[in-house]
């Protein structure tokens, strides 16, 4: 019997409108493909069963709004005829010259005000589509050299920023919240808020941290030589993973913005696993680049690959979970014994303070690790 997997807005897959409009530009060559409309990207998306979109203000118009109303109507549009959803939005503050310091953390005070005020235009549209996130990633936000940024002002100025877009958003009454997207370096050379945990610590920091939370991204944990899975295991404890962006990355390289499940399979496999167990609500977003080498059929087939991919790899975890050799193996590694307070009800740290063990014996027991490991390869090369 042959396996489907068909997504369907159930699945709730989301696209940002930059990633299949994508031209294929880098810093080595022009672009390979035509730029896409807005609103074509929406209906193709739809009839590849995909939920909804995420775009920056800058993929539906001009940087110089000239454009602005009639490209807004053909997108709004699309979005009724197809019924995609518009599920979060963006500003793009780091394509034009003026951002080449960044904006909210540039050291050119005017820059600043700018880059404040045309996100404060953009969250205007974003909530009138019906947007429910609002993602901030600050990938000019940063330095190649020491002296040039002054790193404790510029977190002032990046909090200074979050708060007033978060006072906006609460006087203006909008449903909406914000997610910032953390990554180490590219297009800067070190960017400020590198790391989910860096993030994490800014948000406490601000004036509204009830609406702030994160939208963390596989191949910018991965590019820090972090273990993604972990990464929103630890955002999800904490309430703040807002959002999602799923691609694929092979280590600590620049930034590949492969389709998910086409890097580190493994780590894909496990972030499927935490975000089934977790209890993860938001849209399954995608955030990929299609290959230069890709003509326009090739950027349809990258984008259904990510959504098959998913469904192939949520049907493994699935499997995974439910095994009965799996279910023996968690309990012969203890893994259940981990949710166990470490002291019993009544205890204290005097308990412990004068407990006496059998060394020996407590580091002589195995944990049965490797064969549990062994069962999940197992799954994800499908021999189980």
């Amino acid at each position: 019997m042959t396996v489907t997997y068909t997504p369907s807005p159930d699945d709730k897959f989301s696209f940002g409108i930059w990633t299949v409009g994508w031209t294929a530009q880098d810093v080595f060559g022009g672009a390979t493909r035509t730029p896409m409309p807005a609103e074509r990207a929406v209906r193709e998306l739809a009839e590849l069963g995909a939920y909804g979109v995420n775009f920056h203000d800058n993929d539906v118009f001009a940087f110089d709004e000239s454009d602005r109303d009639e490209r807004v109507r053909a997108f709004r549009k699309a979005l009724e005829a197809t019924g995609l959803v518009v599920t979060t939005a963006t500003t793009n503050l780091f394509s034009h010259p003026i951002f080449k310091d960044g904006g909210f953390t540039a050291n050119d005070r005017d820059v600043r005000r700018f880059a404040i005020a045309k996100v404060l235009r953009n969250i205007d549209l974003a909530a009138e589509l019906g947007a429910r996130t609002y993602v901030c990633w600050g990938g000019r936000e940063g330095a190649e050299s020491g002296a040039s940024k002054d790193v404790r002002a510029a977190l002032d100025r990046y909090k200074e920023a979050l708060d007033i877009l978060c006072s906006y958003v609460l006087e203006q009454g909008y449903d909406l919240r914000f997610a910032i997207e953390p990554k180490p370096n590219e297009p800067r050379g070190d960017i400020l808020l590198p790391t989910i945990g860096h993030a994490l610590a800014l948000i406490g920091e601000l004036e509204h941290p009830e609406i702030v939370g994160l939208n963390p991204e596989i191949g910018h944990e991965e590019m820090a030589g972090l273990n993604f899975a972990h990464g929103i295991t630890q955002a999800l404890w904490h309430g703040k993973l807002f959002h999602i962006d799923l691609n694929g990355q092979h280590g600590p390289r620049f930034d590949q913005d492969l389709r998910f499940g086409a890097g580190n399979v493994r780590g894909a496999f496990w972030t499927v696993d935490a975000l089934e167990s977790g209890g993860y609500e938001g849209p399954v977003h995608f955030d990929f680049k299609p290959p230069r080498t890709e003509d326009d059929r090739g950027v349809w087939e990258s984008a259904r690959a990510c959504m098959t991919n998913y469904l192939i790899l949520r049907a493994k975890v699935r499997a995974f979970r439910s095994d009965p050799a799996v279910i023996q193996a968690l309990a012969e590694a203890r893994v259940g014994e981990l949710a166990v307070g470490t002291l019993a009800p009544g205890e204290t740290w005097r308990t412990l303070r004068e407990l006496t063990v059998d060394v020996d014996a407590l580091a002589a027991r195995g944990m049965a690790f490797e064969a549990l490991d062994q069962l999940a390869l197992e799954h994800l090369y499908g021999v189980r």
